[in-house]
């Protein structure tokens, strides 16, 4: 995993999972475009990367849940001749609550943020990667793309399962090149992604192992795309329930999911 001189763009950057990506591809090398909504956070983070890993990083204020936003990112790497190398799409968000609680705005975005920003983004630094004969794309997924759905979060696990079929159909179109692409799908994970969608004191109530750090989440996902893994699930746990999920009948699975996520996804 050596990316000395690489450009590596992360959205989401600000926190969580695109803020440990945004450390471990520093510490090994890589220059970063860091996007995120939130402009202090990513000009703090950008200062101490720069100061501690000596790397060049530029920050792109930008909601990619508005559709503009990626032809803004694109412009101005296109301005700085700045060649994406490694593409990290992280961004994202749940919507907690029933399919019909929540104006079709909101279910819009989340559209915009976790399926077109990532397709438009991928579509706009694949040519280039393919033409250089080197580029990571790592499209972060969940767990919950792989396991049967359930009420509550409508489109969550349905946007995930689409990244993990668009990683799929990538891997496949890009093999024998020297482009990788893997869908990283980790289960619960210590971020703010709980705090921001309102269901931190619900899944609280979760059993802590269930729940992994950022940091063994983003090396083993590194080091997945550069083993050729398509699909890398983090943790024994989370290995052992997609595997569950997939062995039972799809009926059985859909209804044991029923079951144990009923309580945590209730309805507003």
């Amino acid at each position: 995993m050596e990316y000395q001189g690489k450009w590596a763009l992360i959205t989401g950057a600000s926190a969580g999972i695109g803020e440990g990506f945004a450390r471990k591809l520093a510490a090994n090398g890589a220059n970063l475009i860091l996007v995120a909504r939130r402009q202090d956070r990513l000009q703090a983070l950008a200062e101490k990367l720069v100061a501690t890993y000596d790397i060049d990083v530029r920050i792109i204020n930008s909601d990619l849940g508005d559709p503009e936003a990626p032809h803004q990112i694109i412009r101005e790497l296109s301005a700085d001749a700045i060649d994406v190398d490694i593409l990290i799409n992280n961004a994202g968000f749940g919507l907690p609550g029933y399919f019909n609680d929540n104006d079709w705005q909101a279910h819009r975005d989340v559209i915009a943020l976790m399926v077109t920003s990532y397709a438009h983004l991928t579509h706009a630094f694949l040519p280039g990667m393919l033409e250089r004969d080197y580029g990571r794309i790592i499209q972060v997924a969940s767990l919950a793309g792989l396991v049967p759905a359930a009420a509550g979060h409508t489109l969550y696990g349905a946007l995930k399962a689409f990244l993990v079929s668009f990683s799929e159909s990538l891997a496949a179109e890009t093999c024998g090149t020297g482009v990788k692409v893997s869908a990283l799908c980790p289960g619960f994970t210590y971020t703010e992604f709980h705090d921001v969608n309102g269901m931190r004191e619900l899944v609280s109530q979760l059993p802590k192992p269930l729940f992994m750090n950022v940091e063994p989440v983003v090396d083993g996902a590194l080091r997945a795309v550069e083993r050729s893994h398509v699909v890398y699930v983090p943790g024994n746990i989370n290995k052992f329930i997609a595997w569950f999920t997939k062995a039972l009948p799809r009926p059985w699975a859909a209804a044991l999911g029923r079951n144990q996520s009923a309580r945590f996804r209730q309805r507003k």
